[in-house]
């Protein structure tokens, strides 16, 4: 071979090594990268259409729907609840407000609602809602805007009516009639200390009584076995006992968007599978995910 020809395979040679040195370089930036692109969020994705939320407004999506099953009530109490909460502050747990008013559904201390502290806890506001709402006469059967400002006596009631199509799709999701359709992810550095105790006892108060945390067992995954034997401070997951599929997703769909609050990692529900590594993927396929249970980590 004439020199010519080896310094040109030579100079190729190094070329190509030094594509692949520099490809996969880019590749391992790129994984360690991927995790901070998205940001944090979560998002509400139907057959009906989809709905961005940041962290915050998932839980407080979360926390309606938890508070209507505690207190048995339909899917259309869930709408209005929705539709006042996106018109009243865009889902988020306002400090103030017109007047005296705070909290999600801006409720005011001095029309009787309650004290500052309780109206701006989701849960007991959420609650306080609902109470008011179930008294008007036949409220499943108004127009949502009707029903809401029976409740809000706002100064405008007719504007809870264009937030019905978001409010919908959010009882969709969070209510848990269209399984794994709501997301949440965050960045690592948005993790927080694990306070699973905290989450469970949060999840209880929100769902009410009738959710049972199952004692420890051994659940399978497509990882292999997970023993819940240890205790939880071992970093052993606890498992949430439902009756029903919705029951599930809703319960589910609650600990994905209250992960970060409270440290959460893993969650297991139907078949499919959460991670907060891996949150902007959504629900992704696990065969050892059990329907009867929603394990939580």
């Amino acid at each position: 071979m004439a020199a010519s020809n080896r310094r040109r395979w030579r100079v190729t040679g190094i070329a190509l090594a030094v594509l692949l040195v520099l490809g996969v370089g880019g590749y391992v930036l790129f994984a360690r990268a991927r995790p901070y692109l998205h940001g944090s969020g979560c998002e509400v994705r139907t057959a009906a259409g989809k709905m961005p939320l940041d962290l915050e407004q998932g839980a407080n999506a979360a926390t309606i729907a938890a508070v209507a099953y505690r207190k048995k009530l339909p899917e259309r109490a869930a709408v209005i609840a929705y539709a006042t909460a996106i018109q009243e502050s865009h889902l988020h747990n306002l400090e103030g407000g017109d007047r005296d008013s705070v909290g999600m559904f801006q409720q005011r201390p001095s029309q009787g609602w309650g004290s500052p502290e309780k109206l701006k806890d989701p849960v007991q506001a959420t609650s306080k809602f609902f109470d008011a709402l179930v008294k008007v006469k036949d409220y499943l059967d108004r127009d949502l805007h009707d029903a809401a400002q029976k409740v809000q006596r706002s100064a405008d009631g007719s504007a809870y009516a264009q937030h019905e199509p978001e409010a919908k799709l959010l009882a969709q999701a969070f209510t848990g009639r269209e399984p794994g359709t709501a997301r949440c992810w965050f960045s690592p550095d948005k993790k927080t200390a694990v306070r699973r105790a905290e989450a469970i006892r949060e999840l209880r108060r929100s769902f009410g009584s009738r959710l049972q945390v199952a004692g420890p067992e051994t659940v399978a995954s497509d990882a292999g076995a997970v023993d819940m034997k240890a205790s939880r401070a071992t970093g052993q997951p606890d498992t949430v006992a439902v009756s029903s599929s919705r029951t599930g997703w809703s319960v589910a769909s609650w600990a994905v968007a209250h992960a970060q609050s409270y440290g959460l990692s893993e969650v297991r529900f139907g078949g499919k599978h959460w991670t907060s590594d891996n949150g902007h993927d959504g629900w992704t396929k696990d065969s050892g995910a059990a329907a009867d249970k929603v394990v939580i980590k």
